[in-house]
């Protein structure tokens, strides 16, 4: 498969993006914050659940993760919530990205991590991009929900 390029610029747009980076992992220290530009920016290694359905499906062999980017531009502050910044090498799982509209086009986008964590962005508008970085690998597990 190619490496996956998106652009969010909407809501519709981010639930595309937000798919793609359901499970994905990250430590701490791969997030940042970069007030001076309003940008949030992240380095994921994600799951591919478009490998994982050829896979279910009988057309290719394993499940893979790639390592990828993410940015959000036009971001106006960033809250974190039941996450310790000091403890860098602390592994989060992303179950989901959310965006809730605020006074159009400004919203929030919520990060929300297994264990209660969550990072909250405002924004002015959507913003985003997802690219991957070209790593992959072979993995032997998905990621197993509730109801799966």
């Amino acid at each position: 498969m190619a490496d996956l390029k998106l652009i969010a610029l909407d809501a519709e747009d981010l639930a595309i993006v937000a798919a793609h980076l359901q499970d994905a992992v990250l430590r701490v220290e791969d997030m940042t914050y970069l007030k001076s530009e309003r940008r949030f920016a992240a380095v994921v290694n994600r799951f591919d659940w478009s490998d994982a359905a050829a896979k279910l499906a009988g057309k290719a062999d394993g499940f893979v993760r790639r390592r990828a980017g993410v940015r959000f531009e036009h971001v106006t502050g960033a809250q974190v919530q039941g996450l310790d910044l000091t403890k860098k090498d602390q592994v989060l799982s992303l179950l989901t990205l959310t965006f809730a509209a605020g006074d159009e086009p400004r919203g929030t986008i919520t990060f929300t991590f297994a264990g209660g964590g969550a990072v909250r962005l405002e924004i002015e508008c959507i913003e985003a991009a997802l690219t991957d970085l070209g790593a992959a690998w072979a993995t032997s597990r998905r990621p197993e929900h509730a109801g799966d």
